[in-house]
């Protein structure tokens, strides 16, 4: 018995929505050539199966009706990267941002560039 979709991204569906949120609008072998250039060399029906699993999910709509056809993304890369981290915000740090932020800052120094980030988030927060 084949095991049920996932309803979030796996990762190398998330590889292929990388690839749309970077380029927009492709076909499949688009997609599948931005990926090799990426890294990972997928097979042509490898990606094709990807990109349908995607559409039915609702992270991508066929935007054609001929072949080839162009596939665009519909979930903003805002909405799928906010839902995974309070997804793992939720399941590994029992929804406590503060063991969040510990986690990723607590080990290692902020660079410059990543405290004034930070700054400027707190910052707009207090507003």
């Amino acid at each position: 018995m084949a095991r049920p979709k996932a309803p979030e991204l796996t990762e190398r569906e998330l590889e292929i929505m990388r690839v749309f949120w970077d380029e927009g609008p492709m076909t499949a072998q688009e997609v599948r050539d931005q990926l090799h250039q990426r890294g990972p060399d997928l097979a042509y029906t490898t990606v094709a199966t990807l990109i349908r699993i995607l559409s039915e999910k609702g992270f991508v709509e066929q935007t054609n009706s001929e072949r080839p056809f162009v596939y665009k993304p519909i979930r903003s890369f805002d909405d799928v990267s906010n839902k995974l981290v309070n997804h793992l915000l939720k399941q590994v740090f029992d929804g406590s941002r503060e063991k969040l932020l510990v986690s990723l800052f607590g080990k290692q120094r902020l660079t410059k560039k990543e405290r004034a980030a930070l700054e400027a988030i707190l910052k707009e927060k207090k507003q």
